[in-house]
């Protein structure tokens, strides 16, 4: 019962990150008009909050390993609270670009405070169970939380910019708050967790290099998945926003209902994959590995179709395949990591999967003018090497091991042992 309270605080954090930036998706054309800005220059407001996640990630893993998970989220969570004010104060009292610089700085402290709640909270799951089955569980729910506040962002935020353009920012520092008061209260430290003296940095450096060079092979694969995964999430809303509005006529809650059939989709194949895999890592593997293939093949149709029912339709496969890799992915890494270094790599890889949210709403607003064929195309071939690299780059070693020792490399050319020594 008393993990069930950690686990529902917990999830809080990815559901109030999630709203506080998918909400913004389906208001950015609005945002564009009512600022006089670009399409590009639109996205940046997505983008500049992922670039700055991406550096301040590895630094907030660091820290949760060196003092404490909770002693990071915390304030993370005040200063995405702060930054997400800042926006809402530019937004309602400014105008033009000079609201539109300021906007941005905003969401530039909203970014760092995100990068030191939502990744920190997939290695705190590894801390609170000891069981690789419970652990398993757990990440399911974080990511279903995850993903259940993308199916909801583009109801909410549409719902929201209907009533004001700027009301989803009022909503950014309310949610911080309540879910730092969740945190705060309810949140205990891990029972039976030896304290132990800080690590020297130059000792901690000199560790996760040693880990990147003995698991570097299928540790770089999962941390490019994540990256995919969060790109075409984030490209797919950004396209589907554009058109619905420019294409179709569709505004306010309408179009966030749509918007919320794919990631709806998402989220419950994210939370049916969190339940599948358990403690079996080749399940995980080839769980992952469907789940891209099923979204390259989604995204090839959609080069071949253009009435909108069939893009949903193919748009709604292509999240489901996203959301059956999700899960295996979090749990490949946490599960593989011992649990003193777990904060920094699962950092490094919530660092990638910022990096696809950054370069999604750009990429797709750059290659929307050369057409759907080309765009998705595009978007086809990241799938594929997603793909490849689950096959041929992941790989469960024979027998049961050590924790931290679960994943072999590929064999060598010269005919070298596999197995993570």
């Amino acid at each position: 019962m008393e993990k069930n309270r950690d686990l529902v605080a917990l999830s809080s954090i990815p559901l109030t990150m999630t709203l506080g930036n998918s909400m913004l998706l389906p208001i950015l054309p609005q945002i564009s008009r009512e600022l006089g800005i670009s399409a590009f220059q639109v996205s940046m407001i997505i983008t500049v909050y992922g670039v700055v996640a991406i550096f301040m990630i590895p630094v907030a893993g660091y820290l949760s390993d060196r003092f404490g998970r909770k002693k990071v989220i915390l304030p993370s969570l005040l200063l995405a609270a702060m930054g997400g004010a800042v926006s809402l104060a530019a937004a309602w009292l400014m105008k033009g670009a000079g609201a539109y610089g300021v906007i941005l700085a905003g969401r530039f402290l909203q970014g760092i405070g995100a990068a030191g709640a939502f990744p920190v909270v997939i290695p705190l799951i590894g801390d609170l169970f000891e069981d690789e089955k419970q652990v398993s569980k757990g990440l399911g729910i974080i990511e279903t939380s995850n993903t259940f506040g993308k199916v909801l962002s583009p109801i909410i935020g549409a719902a929201l910019g209907a009533w004001l353009w700027f009301a989803p920012f009022i909503a950014i520092p309310v949610l911080c708050i309540l879910s730092f008061v969740l945190v705060a209260f309810l949140v205990r430290k891990p029972k039976n967790k030896k304290q132990e003296d800080p690590v020297p940095f130059r000792q901690f450096l000199s560790g996760i290099g040693q880990i990147l060079k003995e698991k570097g092979r299928w540790l770089y694969a999962i941390f490019v998945i994540g990256g995919i995964s969060m790109f075409m999430t984030f490209g797919v809303l950004f396209y589907l926003s554009e058109i619905l509005e420019s294409d179709f006529r569709l505004h306010g809650v309408l179009k966030g209902l749509v918007l919320a059939i794919p990631l709806t989709l998402l989220c419950f194949a994210s939370f049916v994959g969190g339940k599948v895999i358990g403690q079996n890592k080749r399940r995980m593997k080839w769980l992952g590995f469907g789940g891209m293939v099923l979204v390259t093949a989604a995204l090839i149709l959609v080069c071949l179709t253009k009435p909108i029912i069939w893009i949903m339709v193919y748009l709604s496969l292509c999240g489901i395949g996203i959301g059956s890799a999700l899960p295996c992915m979090d749990a490949l890494i946490t599960e593989g990591i011992e649990k003193e270094n777990r904060g920094t790599i699962t950092s490094l890889y919530s660092s990638m999967r910022f990096i696809g949210v950054a370069l999604g709403p750009p990429v797709v607003s750059l290659l929307l003018p050369m057409g759907q064929r080309l765009l998705f195309g595009i978007l086809a071939a990241v799938g594929a090497l997603g793909g490849l690299l689950i096959a041929f780059s992941v790989r469960p070693s024979k027998g049961k091991e050590k924790p931290g020792q679960e994943w072999a490399p590929l064999k060598k050319a010269k005919g070298e042992r596999a197995g993570a020594r």
